[in-house]
């Protein structure tokens, strides 16, 4: 849906309104299809709660079946640690208000399932934990800022997705595992990897067990689960939106952002989360005003814009360790995008790619950022009855409950260890902090983009993708670009998940520089609406919740 589509839909949406409240037409109810959970888009949703098909009310208890399903019986695919015991009665405040007022955003009244590393308040009945026992009831002081924006918009806070643990920052563990939720499993092939860190956000996307999740990246952790699991990832400009109130790793890469179905919710959902907050300095230097990204979404949109391929490092297969099969659908994508009216600029290599992928530059920064943020976190707290008060104790906390936090084959600490043996900001540390940024944007993504004079980059989202990004503070869009073939060699992902797999999705990511991401989103949905890739393939049959709304309705 365009643009000029979207201000129609807003008008039809307030007139709408005006018959249901002065006059009690349901006519919408009679005549329009309940939306289908698995794929229904947030414009379809809130439609139908304005028209008075159904209402939130109906629309949180038809999400917790359809997790109740598929989340810990069936194919247990752990993706969500808790749900929300105040869901219901929220829902039923903003029902009331709608009625009364008309809904405050695109978002009011719609469902929405966070991170476990995104705080909320504690009275409300969820934990923030990171999915380690450590801060199992533990109270923070606030919602994240994110949050507030979620609730200011009148979304409701459906649960907490389960993640790799501390956000895949612990050790050598597989992605989608977390002390609390356990291993979180792919939808699309049995105890596929799902990726993380935001496993659980990407799976429960994927399926339709919430309308939208957020997720947070520093390296990956958004991008990489939207690859592997055909949903959209928008891994924002770090500064774009708040991070107070998110379990960190590094202030310099972390970032918050949607993992949705279609990247017109992505754009919906960023453009409500984006914005200043004087609780993270590193937002308040974003341009103002926050776009309306739902405004950049056009089928035309790549007519004339020049895409280019840095095929260096990033697509060689020795290096990255992708499946052949991962560049075959890549070439077929960059023919789509010539159909689509771009110029592609191949290769457009980025002169510090070598040197990317040999770099121990980001280790160090996230090493030491990670030690002296989380002991922060530590100290912020109202409350933790763990006794945890810093990553030393953590790190001896794991240790002295192996069954709820070393269980076989997931009890190393490796990367906590090596963090905790830091010394804090020295001359390596700002040597190294300076060399990434170096490395990711002076001499890598803007190089590329200035010396070929580009719109964007593209690329496969597995392998390296990620780094330049990463460690640049760049934005990166991704979206559904195919799926391994039947006859694909299976691999071992962890003890008990395999990558790649038949059916496991693979995703394509459009890169920028700073603040592009109404550039990205813009080419990101003309691609999304050429080829239609998600609806290509579903889950596998035990993995797809058979809930609907019609099962709610009138019970």
């Amino acid at each position: 849906m365009g643009a000029k589509l979207l201000t129609l839909f807003w008008a039809w949406l307030a007139l709408s309104h005006f018959f249901y409240v002065s006059r009690g037409v349901v006519s919408a109810a009679i005549t329009t299809p309940l939306p289908d959970l698995y794929e229904a888009s947030v414009i379809e949703l809130q439609a139908g709660l304005t028209s008075g098909q159904f209402t939130s009310v109906d629309l949180i208890k038809a999400y917790f079946a359809r997790i109740e399903e598929v989340n810990l019986k069936g194919p247990m695919l752990r993706a969500v640690i808790e749900t929300n015991p105040s869901a219901l009665r929220e829902a039923a405040a903003l029902d009331y208000e709608r009625l009364t007022y008309g809904p405050r955003s695109a978002l009011h009244g719609i469902p929405v399932l966070v991170k476990d590393n995104i705080a909320t308040v504690a009275f409300e009945g969820m934990n923030t934990t990171a999915g380690s026992y450590s801060l199992l009831n533990s109270v923070v002081p606030n919602d994240a800022g994110v949050v507030k924006r979620l609730r200011k918009a009148g979304a409701i806070i459906l649960g907490k997705a389960n993640l790799s643990e501390w956000a895949h920052f612990r050790g050598n563990l597989a992605s989608g595992w977390s002390g609390r939720g356990g291993q979180c499993t792919n939808a699309y092939y049995p105890n596929a990897d799902p990726c993380g860190s935001s496993a659980g956000s990407g799976v429960a996307a994927s399926i339709g067990l919430a309308a939208v999740t957020l997720g947070t990246e520093t390296d990956g952790s958004i991008t990489c689960p939207a690859n592997q699991n055909n949903v959209v990832g928008i891994k924002s400009t770090v500064g774009l939106t708040s991070r107070a109130g998110v379990i960190p790793i590094s202030e310099h890469q972390d970032t918050v952002g949607p993992l949705t179905r279609s990247v017109t919710d992505a754009a919906i959902l960023l453009s409500i989360i984006a914005g200043p907050d004087p609780n993270d300095n590193f937002t308040m230097a974003q341009p103002i005003p926050v776009p309306d990204y739902t405004m950049a979404l056009s089928n035309t949109s790549l007519v004339g814009k020049r895409i280019g391929v840095p095929r260096a490092v990033f697509l060689n297969d020795s290096m990255t360790g992708n499946d052949p099969y991962v560049n075959q659908v890549f070439e077929q994508a960059l023919e789509t995008l010539k159909i689509l009216g771009a110029t592609i600029v191949d290769p457009a290599d980025l002169p510090s790619a070598y040197e990317i992928y040999e770099s121990n530059n980001e280790t160090v920064v996230l090493d030491v950022d990670f030690k002296v943020q989380l002991n922060a976190w530590f100290d912020s707290l109202i409350s933790n009855p763990s006794g945890v008060t810093s990553l030393e104790e953590l790190i001896m906390f794991d240790s002295n409950n192996p069954k709820l936090e070393e269980p076989t084959g997931y009890a190393d600490q490796s990367i906590l260890i090596e963090s905790q043996a830091t010394t804090g900001f020295n001359a390596s540390y700002y040597q190294s902090l300076a060399f990434d940024m170096e490395l990711g944007a002076t001499r890598g993504i803007d190089a590329a983009l200035k010396m070929y004079a580009l719109d964007a980059l593209v690329l496969p989202a597995p392998g390296y993708t990620t780094v330049p990004a990463a460690i640049a503070g760049y934005p990166i869009v991704t979206v559904p670009l195919g799926f391994y073939p039947e006859n694909v060699t299976i691999g071992s992902a962890g003890p008990n998940t395999v990558y790649p797999a038949p059916g496991v999705p693979i995703g394509l990511s459009f890169l920028g520089t700073a603040w592009s991401e109404y550039s990205l989103i813009s080419f990101a949905y003309a691609y999304e609406q050429k080829t239609q890739t998600r609806l290509q393939r579903k889950a596998y049959a035990a993995a797809i919740p058979t809930t609907q709304l019609a099962d709610i309705l009138g019970k």
